[in-house]
């Protein structure tokens, strides 16, 4: 299975976490979806961002049952040529034993254009990064997912997952 995963900061020291499992790159709809909460999560820090991030994968992580083949991380695994992001840690975590690809909405500075993709009419890239698997074969992944727009839909769909607040009206 494949799992993307996605993070969303609460106040109180609060972050819901969410992750979509599929088997196939051109699934439509989860297999499943796993959310949970995590308490006590520490502040942001400039150029640390996966010493808050990290914690809440590896708690949503803890909920899945099944053997990953992928992960898909809502950020960077590498930020430009050889700083560790987000995916990179991750991979060390697991023991480099599942590899990691990073999409990112956002340029970073030391990105070069080697990790541009372009989906469906958008003129603005997401940025690929990984790590456990080749590059240019993440890209085309990513690229082939399903989804006629920007992002793949399944991506959108961890995303407002792990926004959704019993409250909102979606």
């Amino acid at each position: 299975m494949i799992l993307a995963i996605d993070v969303d900061y609460r106040e109180n020291h609060q972050a819901h976490v969410a992750g979509v499992l599929f088997e196939s790159w051109q699934d439509s709809q989860p297999k499943k979806i796993i959310t949970t909460t995590v308490e006590d999560v520490d502040e942001y820090q400039s150029g640390q961002f996966y010493k808050r991030e990290l914690p809440c994968i590896l708690a949503l992580l803890k909920k899945v049952d099944t053997e990953l083949s992928c992960i898909v991380v809502d950020g960077y695994v590498f930020l430009g040529a050889s700083k560790k992001g987000l995916g990179a840690y991750l991979y060390e975590t697991l023991d480099r034993e599942i590899p990691i690809i990073g999409v990112a909405k956002s340029p970073f500075r030391d990105i070069s254009a080697e990790s541009f993709i372009y989906r469906g009419e958008s003129k603005k890239p997401l940025y690929i990064t990984s790590v456990g698997i080749e590059l240019d074969d993440a890209k085309e992944l990513i690229k082939g997912m399903y989804g006629k727009f920007r992002i793949p839909f399944l991506l959108k769909e961890v995303d407002r997952i792990c926004r959704y607040r019993p409250n909102d009206k979606t």
